[in-house]
């Protein structure tokens, strides 16, 4: 498979499956804006095997708050269970 593709491909999975969890309120990554750059960031470590590729992905990206410079790492805005999620989607790739 090509690898433009790939990253599409796994860009829409992601927007669908993955989100940011605050309270009781769900974001999802496609929604969020944030879904072609975590599958670009999966893709570029999937070399070193879902579950590393998944935490280091989650941990590259810094998720802007609001309209100050303030960032969020990505990997404290999802949970447990999504992080599996993330996994089993890149082990499946």
């Amino acid at each position: 498979m090509n690898s433009q593709i790939q990253i599409s491909d796994l860009e829409n999975i992601i927007s669908e499956k993955i989100f940011i969890k605050i309270e009781k309120w769900n974001l999802y990554l496609g929604d969020a804006g944030l879904a072609r750059e975590l599958a670009l960031e999966c893709i570029g470590n999937l070399d070193k095997g879902s579950q590393q590729a998944a935490k280091l992905s989650l941990e590259a990206i810094k998720v802007k708050i609001g309209d100050r410079n303030q960032t969020i790492l990505l990997s404290n805005l999802i949970t447990e269970s999504q992080i599996c999620d993330l996994e089993e989607i890149l082990e499946n790739l």
